[in-house]
């Protein structure tokens, strides 16, 4: 038997592990039924009718918070999976102490290039991304490009083995994110679209040691000193991997990867590069070029402490999501850290080199995966990728330690056969007293069923389209309702091809039509050309009068020379506000910076509300709707922000004129995540609510 050094570690606490039935199962066979035997006679005069193969046996769960899971990678001498090993062959031990394997499975997937196979899944939506990868027979991965950590040059060496990986490794199923630093969770995105991917490779481009700002958050500190701009990146690029791993880990249980493109992490920038203002590089730096100035021993040593505190917490969430990271080192066989014009002492850059790529090591030993570095042929690394998710064994196990001391505990796995490699697990990190309690305590009841409407709101169908809409309500004049339909354009994004090219969606030609075909309403919105055909541009609306009922709103999305680039069908229900005792329209939302900008739109009757629903923390959010009640009186309305649960987080103040509510919101006190505002209007004992759904960024 031969462990490699490389078992990797792991850390996964609350488990369930599946046994799918399209995953190669591994166990004792079972005998077969006894089938009735047919007389002689007609034996020998006809051919038995094929048998149905037996149905599969149900999926295997475990699952609690003393049961751990282990990926295992068994490979031979050349790195090839080795798939058929049996249970009895595995040895598992934790802290020492032996463990019984409880669940035993074998994934294998298949490159599915088969011609006769049907067609993939696109990926349009939400929904399409989480089906799809919750599939046995689909890799994810996320292609994590960390330009702050390439430098410029090194960014072409490496495009030409990741597209190839893309176009000749990848099967038609796997399912790839592009990711950088600064790519919010929220953002990332699935696809299967290959030219997409190749096209934001092509455009790839490292920015190490480079500092100018491209961005408003690069902006706040890019004159501090390049130290500190150094640290901040470390910082940015690291809370993204772990936010990468999170993602992954909501998606599915089984094996993911992140393949990390970088030159690796460093805490201590040599004297000769901490230039007091990082975006003025050279400026008020007495050290420049002066290769005898380096940073003390104490400074480094803290320094790669700091370093090792920061790794291990990446450890720690990739192994909590069974997220495994490849980091790939785009050099290739790296001689030096530093460029010879950067005069860095040769010994200050071998050791810098060496904490860089033992930090590339770390992250891949530690996470089960594999650093592609020092080596030439980065190809042939990028292969090993597709073969360790392509073939690997689950084992589970109930620790018989029950630990709850929210520490590390280390897993050994080793098998009896010779000549393989084992790769797996590490070990995990145990629950605290005070998580298991809450990991064991009974389900919280679910959302409201109006909570959980507005949350469904919240997936962006219009991803990859060129047009957002909005579409809202009020109490018209002579019986009928008001319909308010506002759009607003949206960039293609990086790598995405649209049938007209560059050109951006100007205009969107509306057409209503009641339930037995009668135009309702038929214009372009805006109803005059604009000023710019640039994509981008500002939003506009249309309003017009319709009959309570059932409305469909059909939508064409056009550009400056009236080329379609997108058309979609709506239907609607259109209240009837006459019958109701209370009620309250359709909110409109706005988006701000300041106070006085949002006051002045809340001013203008005539604002645009927004489609989007994602909002910053440097952001502030208006809404405006109208209440009514019966005999053309003012109900009585209150707000309050809620957490996605639909529980109750604080009031939030209300200013009524007439029928009309508005309402401010400040996000900079908000943390990441999704919120609710309810409207509730009452009047004479009758009541009425709305729940409007925000997703709140960085």
């Amino acid at each position: 038997m031969r462990t490699s050094a490389l078992i990797g570690a792991g850390l996964v606490l609350t488990l369930t592990i599946v046994a799918h039935p399209s995953a190669r199962q591994s166990s004792q066979p079972q005998a077969p039924a006894a089938q009735e035997k047919p007389p002689p006679a007609a034996a020998a005069q006809e051919k038995p009718p094929p048998q149905d193969p037996p149905p599969q046996q149900p999926p295997v769960i475990r699952s609690g918070i003393n049961f751990v899971r282990v990926d295992v990678i068994i490979t031979d001498r050349k790195g090839n999976p080795v798939l058929d090993l049996k249970p009895e062959e595995f040895r598992v031990k934790e802290d020492g102490k032996p463990q019984a394997i409880e669940s035993f499975s074998i994934v294998k997937v298949e490159d599915g290039k088969n011609i006769d196979a049907p067609m993939p899944t696109e990926i349009k939506s939400l929904y399409d991304e989480q089906r799809e990868a919750a599939r046995p027979d689909v890799r994810l991965f996320v292609l994590f490009l960390d330009d702050y950590h390439v430098r410029r040059g090194n960014d072409m060496v490496v495009r030409k083995p990741l597209i190839d990986f893309v176009q000749n490794q990848l099967g038609p199923l796997d399912m790839v994110a592009i990711m950088y630093p600064l790519t919010s969770i929220h953002e990332l995105s699935f696809t299967r679209n290959r030219q997409s991917l190749i096209s934001a490779i092509e455009k790839f481009e490292g920015r190490r040691f480079n500092y100018l700002p491209r961005n408003e958050f690069e902006e706040k500190y890019a004159y501090y000193p390049a130290s500190t701009v150094e640290r901040v990146r470390n910082q940015v690029v690291m809370t993204a991997i772990k936010g990468a791993a999170i993602k992954l880990g909501g998606l599915r249980e089984g094996r993911k990867s992140i393949i990390f493109v970088s030159e690796g992490f460093s805490n201590t920038l040599p004297p000769q590069l901490d230039d007091p203002v990082a975006a003025m590089p050279g400026v008020g730096n007495p050290a420049r070029n002066n290769p005898s100035l380096a940073a003390s021993d104490r400074t480094e040593f803290l320094n790669m402490a700091d370093m090792m505190s920061d790794l291990t917490l990446i450890f720690a969430e990739a192994n909590r999501n069974n997220t495994s990271i490849y980091a790939v080192d785009p050099r290739g066989l790296a001689p030096f850290e530093y460029d010879i014009n950067q005069g860095v002492g040769l010994q200050v850059d071998k050791m810098h080199l060496d904490n860089a790529l033992d930090n590339l090591r770390a992250l891949a030993e530690n996470t089960d995966g594999r650093a592609i570095i020092n080596r030439n042929d980065l190809a042939t690394g990028m292969q090993q990728i597709i073969r360790d998710s392509s073939g690997y064994y689950l084992l589970g196990y109930n620790s018989t330690q029950a630990p709850t001391d929210g520490r590390f505990h280390r897993i050994e796995v080793e098998v009896t056969r010779r000549g393989v490699d084992v790769r797996a697990r590490k070990g995990y990190w145990a629950y605290t007293a005070e998580a298991a309690a809450r990991a064991t305590a009974p389900t919280r009841a679910e959302a409201p069923p109006a909570v959980a409407k507005a949350l469904t709101g919240l997936v962006d169908t219009a991803r990859g389209r060129p047009a957002r809409f909005w579409i809202g309500t009020a109490r018209g004049e002579a019986g009928k309702s008001r319909v308010t339909f506002a759009w607003e354009p949206i960039a293609a994004a990086p790598g995405e091809a649209r049938r007209t090219g560059d050109a951006g969606a100007t205009h969107v030609t509306l057409t209503a039509l009641a339930p037995d075909g009668r135009p309702i309403f038929r214009g372009r919105v805006p109803d005059q050309p604009p000023a710019t055909s640039a994509p981008g541009g500002a939003a506009a609306a249309a309003s017009f009068d319709a009959p309570p009922g059932q409305l469909q709103l059909r939508m064409v999305v056009q550009t400056a020379d009236n080329q379609v680039m997108d058309s979609s069908t709506q239907e609607i229900s259109v209240p009837d506000y006459t019958k109701v005792q209370v009620s309250i329209g359709t909110p409109r939302v706005f988006r701000a910076r300041t106070p006085r900008e949002l006051q002045a739109l809340l001013a203008n009757p005539d604002a645009v509300p927004v489609a989007d629903r994602v909002f910053s923390r440097t952001e502030r959010i208006g809404l405006r709707a109208e209440a009514y009640a019966p005999g053309g009186t003012a109900p009585t309305v209150t707000a309050r922000l809620l957490n996605r649960n639909g529980d109750a987080m604080s009031e939030v103040p209300v200013r009524m004129s007439g029928s009309m509510v508005e309402l401010d919101l400040a996000l900079a006190q908000l943390a990441a995540g999704d919120y609710l505002v309810e409207l509730s209007a009452k009047s004479d004992g009758s009541s009425a609510q709305e729940v409007l759904a925000f997703r709140l960024g960085r």
